[in-house]
């Protein structure tokens, strides 16, 4: 709260505070009396002197005390009235004209409900105008129109997507040569719906696009049509499209389109009637406008598949471009857009990074970049080094290290060869990813972790692959069993994906022989605009098959995995205890401490890989460094 405001508080309050004060003092000073009480008392001789005003008597006893009563209709003269009686008691008369004090008290005891009811309401629609604009600013669209060139992104600012650039490119082509259009009879598609997962770009390609074309371009959530009030999402809806016309040629664009664009008839409440009444009144504006008036929708969501099949046809969003995550390339691209211009040390390898950040969206590389610089800002460096890259992506992926919790050696040790296992089930696999890092180290919610990283983009899987896959995830499981004798708690998120993925093999993939070629779909939540409740595609006898299938894949690459471990245990030791020395390997490290203590016979076993780039420093390395530098 500002100083103005509260000012404008304590004034109000200091003003209700005289008013109760003065209301008060008008009557609370003075005891009402009866008139009998009244005449009673003149006739005993208390009362002193009285001044009356019309009806009204103010009088004071003879000990100082003051009361007030009202006179009979006979009035106060004659010789009924209370003149003469007063007289005969030798009481002291005043009388005063009746200048209407009475009413104006009354005015004044109404005063303080009244103040009451206008601070209440001036409130109540300072409160209204400031959430939704005003009372009267209710039905108006709040989208954001920026002026011609004020949408300074261009396409150079929007890194990879070549393909989604050229399908736009056609509306900046119309927007800025509608004529050339017209004469060849063409029509460009009123509606282009951006589809892809969060933080690919969307909204950036959106404004890019208006920025090409140098056309307004016009700005609106989904969510900013609804509102408390029935009606007022189809009124803004209808002021929008008024606003984009008079603004034409133009680019409208509704982001997360979802919140309004749900199938209709799907909703739980009462709050979808609304809701659909705005879609209704979106699908007639489209529909209400021909392509000449140079007006474009564009709209984004994440969710097609909660969409009503109206938005989707011919002459509404009938352009699907689908914006997916970058691929290897894209990603040094973005990583090298946002780099610039940022102190970089030359040991930085954007490129290996970019491996490095499978499935991360262009926000999710824009925020890496960013936690590396703070992460160099707090290691007091004046450049973004590799290992600064490093932590940052580690942050991301599994959490942050967590350098001050330390296990005991017991602890350790079981850690060590929990990881270990992990990494020499990579190492014992052709097809599985090369191993870039092993750490003891508690990073996030894990007390290890061993980081795999792909050479190449994979968009497809084989059996074999998965297969490797699923012994890598129970590596550690295994080297408990193998070791220990017993398994611990700490293989829990390991024995979670390597159910998952178990399960997608035989129920999504189809690849198992008893089964055969068959997949079936997981079950469709409420949240899809389907039905409450769904239940399975196949019968009891089917998933009882689907279970033990799902049991044998995990029994079986189990047992495969404590099979080689048992035969190569000597590795195993030799590797754990490298990692209890030393707390982080590279990927290259730990395959040279597994061969160091195999014969050469086993050593041809290890047909997996580890990474050739050296890794970079740990964030423990960091941290003993600035020790170091605060002993010395």
């Amino acid at each position: 709260m500002d100083r103005i405001k509260r000012t404008r508080l304590l004034t109000a309050v200091v003003a209700v505070v005289l008013l109760v004060w003065f209301a008060s003092g008008l009557n609370g000073s003075s005891e009402q009396i009866t008139y009998t009480e009244f005449r009673q008392a003149v006739t005993e001789g208390r009362v002193a002197e009285v001044t009356i005003t019309g009806q009204s008597v103010q009088g004071e006893y003879t000990d100082g005390e003051v009361f007030a009563t009202t006179l009979p209709p006979e009035g106060y003269v004659g010789s009924n009235g209370v003149e003469p009686f007063l007289r005969g008691n030798d009481v002291d008369i005043t009388a005063r004209p009746d200048n209407g004090g009475g009413l104006a008290a009354l005015l004044l005891s109404l005063a303080f409900p009244l103040l009451l009811f206008v601070g209440f309401f001036w409130w109540m629609s300072r409160q209204t105008r400031g959430q939704m604009g005003g009372l009267t600013q209710i039905g108006k669209s709040t989208a954001k129109l920026y002026k011609p060139h004020e949408p300074n992104t261009r396409f150079a600012d929007v890194a990879g997507y070549a393909e989604v650039k050229e399908e736009v490119q056609e509306v900046v082509s119309f927007l800025r040569e509608p004529d050339r259009f017209r004469k060849a009879g063409a029509e460009v598609p009123k509606g282009m719906l951006l589809v892809g997962p969060p933080g690919t770009g969307k909204t950036l390609l959106a404004r890019a696009t208006a920025g090409e074309a140098g056309v307004p371009f016009i700005t609106v959530t989904g969510s900013d049509f609804m509102e408390m009030f029935v009606g007022v999402g189809a009124s803004r809806v209808r002021d929008l499209f008024k606003t984009a016309r008079a603004n034409a040629p133009c680019i409208i664009f509704i982001d997360e389109l979802d919140s309004i664009g749900r199938k209709r008839g799907a909703g739980l409440g009462g709050g979808h009637d609304e809701r659909e009444q705005t879609l209704n009144q979106l699908l007639g504006e489209i529909d209400g406008f021909g392509g000449s008036e140079g007006v474009v929708i564009m709209a984004a969501t994440n969710r097609p598949d909660v969409l009503d099949p109206a938005l989707q046809r011919p002459g509404r969003f009938d352009r699907q471009i689908v914006v997916p995550l970058p691929t290897l390339d894209e990603r040094d691209e973005i990583l090298r857009v946002h780099a610039k211009g940022k102190p970089i040390d030359d040991d930085v390898d954007l490129r290996n990074l970019a491996r490095g950040t499978p499935g991360m969206a262009g926000a999710d590389l824009k925020n890496l970049i960013n936690e590396a610089a703070l992460i160099a800002v707090r290691s007091d460096s004046d450049l973004i080094r590799m290992r600064d890259l490093e932590q940052a992506r580690e942050r991301h992926t599994i959490g942050r290290e967590r350098a001050a919790l330390r296990l005991d050696e017991a602890e350790k040790l079981a850690v060590a060869y929990h990881e270990g296992g992990h990494a020499l089930a990579a190492f014992l696999e052709e097809e599985a990813d090369p191993v870039y890092k092993v750490t003891v180290l508690p990073v996030g919610m894990a007390l290890g972790v061993t980081t795999q990283l792909p050479i190449d983009e994979r968009h497809i899987y084989l059996r074999t692959w998965l297969d490797a896959r699923l012994k890598v995830m129970l590596g550690g499981r295994a080297a408990e069993l193998v070791v220990l004798g017993q398994p611990t708690t700490g293989g829990q998120h390991d024995l979670v994906q390597a159910t998952k993925l178990a399960t997608a093999i035989v129920k999504e993939f189809g690849m198992t022989d008893a089964l055969g070629p068959i997949a079936f779909g997981a079950e469709q939540q409420v949240f899809l605009g389907e039905e409450l409740s769904r239940g399975h595609e196949y019968s009891d006898k089917t998933a009882e098959i689907i279970d033990a299938e799902v049991r044998r894949i995990l029994g079986e690459s189990l047992d495969a995995v404590v099979k080689d471990f048992t035969e190569l245990r000597a590795g195993l030791e030799a590797m754990a205890d490298e990692l209890v020395e030393r707390e982080s390997l590279t990927g290259q490290e730990a395959l040279d401490a597994v061969r160091g203590a195999l014969p050469p016979e086993q050593r041809a076993r290890l047909r997996g890989k580890a990474t050739v780039t050296r890794m970079p420093e740990s964030v423990t390395d960091a941290i003993h460094e600035q020790s170091d530098k605060g002993a010395a």
